[in-house]
């Protein structure tokens, strides 16, 4: 895999919208200038909105290839150094045939941002160019007051640093959903409930894989389309994986387990890395049902750290596709062995 280079101050970084267009609407605009905002003051970065990002939802929606041109272009755009996403949605893969594919791979740049936004990481994944499944415009970088300490310190870790990564800490709180994005809300801190650490709910030892995954929805739906990785991707990897705000039920949730199993994909792996549900809803159910898909398919070897701090969290830390991560199963630690940008 492909490092893209690493951020400096004063670089440029691209915002797209490539799946829901709500960045663009009136009543969210305050928020998508806040997230820009920053980007610029916290990171010292430059901004550049591409030209179709903010015409809202229903321009959005109706038009996949103007999202796929924003990308086409912040890739083939020499200043822009990064592209973050405004936020996910369910409607990505529409952009898929209109994407220069080919430019992905010749122009490696940071590309960050979570749930939908699964399928635009394996467009990266599939030419070879690491991405980061990570924080996101309107929530992580608009979060009302200031950013999360945790969540800037990871940036600066996978984004601005050359270093090897090494241990990534569990975030000690969480922001549970549930204050509306009204204007009125701006400076009305989201509360903070106080969260234990990562629980090895299976395995033992010490296992290392290259990470995959992504949201277990978006993955799920992507089995049948020319973007979902080959079999062979999944070998000895260490499979990331997390729920969206829809909150699948217990029975959905195993049943897409089982969809992976039955692609014979959890049987090759050498680890599984679970995000705390949204909101911690069917937190205990979910682990549940791990165990017993797991157990039904004779797979009780396989480490399985949960509650892990990605995905739909915040704060969060990102995923970096690609890289060689580790499970250190007693000490509870998940870390990366590398790296995740080169300097040069």
């Amino acid at each position: 895999m492909i490092k893209p280079k690493r951020l400096l101050r004063g670089d440029t970084v691209a915002i797209v919208s490539l799946s829901s267009g709500l960045a663009g609407e009136p009543e969210i605009l305050w928020r998508t200038y806040q997230g820009i905002e920053r980007l610029k003051r916290v990171f010292a970065l430059n901004v550049k909105v591409m030209p179709n990002a903010l015409k809202g939802k229903g321009y959005i929606q109706n038009h996949p290839e103007a999202r796929a041109a924003d990308l086409n272009a912040a890739l083939k755009d020499p200043e822009i150094k990064a592209i973050i996403s405004c936020i996910g949605g369910e409607d990505s893969i529409e952009i898929l045939p209109f994407v220069d594919l080919e430019a992905i791979r010749q122009h490696p740049k940071i590309f960050s941002g979570y749930s939908d936004s699964t399928t635009i990481h394996m467009m990266f994944y599939k030419m070879g160019i690491v991405s980061f499944y990570g924080p996101a415009l309107l929530t992580d970088f608009a979060e009302n007051i200031e950013m999360d300490d945790y969540t800037v310190k990871d940036i600066e870790k996978f984004w601005f640093n050359c270093k090897k990564i090494g241990n990534i800490a569990p975030a000690e709180y969480i922001r549970p959903y549930g204050l509306s994005w009204n204007i009125e809300n701006k400076m009305t801190a989201r509360q903070i409930i106080q969260q234990h650490g990562y629980e090895l709910i299976q395995g033992q030892g010490i296992k290392q894989g290259q990470l995959i995954g992504g949201n277990l929805e978006t993955l799920v739906s992507l089995i049948n389309t020319s973007l979902f990785p080959n079999k062979k991707d999944f070998e000895d990897a260490i499979i990331f994986l997390e729920t969206s705000e829809d909150t699948p039920t217990p029975p959905a949730f195993e049943d897409m387990l089982v969809t992976l199993i039955q692609q014979d994909i959890l049987s090759q792996c050498n680890g599984l890395v679970i995000g705390k549900p949204f909101n911690n809803i069917y937190y205990e159910a979910y682990k549940e049902r791990i165990l017993n898909v797991l157990k039904r398919y004779k797979l009780i070897d396989i480490p399985v750290l949960y509650n892990m701090s990605f995905g739909h969290n915040e704060p969060k830390h990102t995923v970096p596709y690609g890289l060689q991560a580790e499970i250190n199963c007693y000490s509870k630690q998940f870390l990366i062995k590398e790296s995740a940008v080169q300097c040069t």
